[in-house]
């Protein structure tokens, strides 16, 4: 519960630092996000799951990082 709580804090700090630094950038990607077909989003967030699993699995738990 501790690693996962201090990914989310590391989460909510780099999407501040991007809507702090570019918020032009952020608000147009965001618009953009709305705009985009249900499956789009759906597809994108299964890739970064599984992407997001395997970094983690990579990092914890094989031990070749």
């Amino acid at each position: 519960m501790t690693d996962f709580l201090a990914a989310l804090g590391l989460l909510l700090a780099v999407e501040g630092i991007i809507f702090a630094a570019f918020p032009t950038a952020a608000k147009r990607a965001m618009a953009e996000a709305a705009d985009a077909p249900v499956e789009r989003m759906r597809l994108v967030g299964i890739v970064s799951a599984i992407a997001g699993v395997v970094i983690v699995w990579l990092v914890r738990g094989s031990g070749l990082l």
